[in-house]
């Protein structure tokens, strides 16, 4: 089934608001592509962690209101701490972020002396602060092409897109054992299922999905890089393996082609949390505030340094 997803006009109201208050105290509205599609549409910019890591740290807006989840609010807040950053839904957290421990990171780094940890943007301040470098699915291949020849590599927390990149890479790497459970949700058998239904479709995927299901893919990318692909390649119709939220994204950015997703269970709850009442009223009133302790974040600020820079 063709999925066309809008925004509505029940929220006109409510975006025009969250745009004038943000012109009124020099905010900009950042939103992942996996909002709700109405999040999205009042958004200053939507994409991918990396793309909007780059626009927390170059924007010269006082407040930044970050329409995501805890951990992109915290990396916003380590590249520039001398701005606001909202998070319009506090319980709005990454379950995956939450599989990496400081104490089990910090007793494999002992367990592996020199080598270098490559932690996934889905990861705490904390996790960050024991790494040596982050990254993100649209740069984790760089990253670890990147890591010198000779040192050992530690990649947390997703074993899918640790594997997948380091696969691509030509390392190998000492993988942590997370996951995405949206991503989990995505199996072989609704590629199979999605391809009997729409025959002339390519399959693009993310690689948190697990390594069966990019397999069977005709491409592997990160949203950023499936607003690409799908714009550049000259197939009309599409099967897409990742958070829902993307074919709205999709729709709107590259209009003219048919999107479907892969499978229809693979909703991120945490990520459909933020409301735009929550945005509105999180702006209006400049709460929940995201900090990051100075000591966490002076010691974090290089390894996301490194991801922002890693791709330019």
């Amino acid at each position: 089934m063709e999925v066309r997803v809008g925004a509505g006009n029940g929220f006109a109201e409510l975006q025009a608001e969250l745009k004038r208050l943000a012109r009124v105290k020099n905010a900009v509205i950042l939103a992942h592509n996996y909002q709700r599609p109405e999040v999205q549409d009042a958004a200053d910019f939507v994409g991918d962690s990396l793309g909007l890591s780059r626009r927390a740290a170059e924007s010269d807006a006082e407040i930044i209101v970050f329409c995501g989840v805890d951990f992109m609010a915290e990396t916003a807040a380590i590249l520039a701490p001398e701005k606001r950053v909202i998070l319009p839904e506090a319980r709005a957290c990454c379950p995956m972020a939450q599989m990496v421990d400081v104490e089990g990171l910090q007793e494999l780094k002992d367990q592996h002396p020199g080598a270098w940890v490559v932690s996934y943007v889905n990861t705490s301040a904390e996790v960050k602060a024991l790494s040596d470098v982050c990254c993100t699915s649209a740069n984790a291949v760089q990253v670890l092409q990147g890591v010198p020849a000779d040192r050992e590599i530690i990649f947390t927390p997703d074993r899918n897109l640790g594997s997948w990149a380091a696969r691509r890479a030509g390392r190998e790497v000492i993988l942590w054992e997370g996951f995405c459970p949206t991503h989990e949700l995505i199996q072989l058998e609704d590629i199979v299922r999605a391809k009997q239904e729409h025959p002339a479709a390519k399959v693009v995927v993310h690689p948190e999905c697990a390594p069966e299901v990019s397999a069977a893919a005709d491409a592997v990318e990160s949203t950023t890089g499936m607003v690409r692909y799908c714009r550049g390649d000259p197939a009309q119709e599409f099967i897409i393996g990742t958070e829902a939220g993307m074919v709205h994204r999709l729709t709107r950015d590259v209009p003219g082609k048919k999107y479907y997703p892969a499978t229809r269970s693979a909703v991120c709850p945490n990520m459909k949390l933020t409301t735009l009442r929550k945005a509105v009223e999180a702006l209006r009133w400049e709460r929940p505030v995201v900090a990051v302790p100075r000591d966490v974040r002076e010691k974090a600020l290089l390894a996301v340094q490194r991801m922002v820079e890693y791709g330019r």
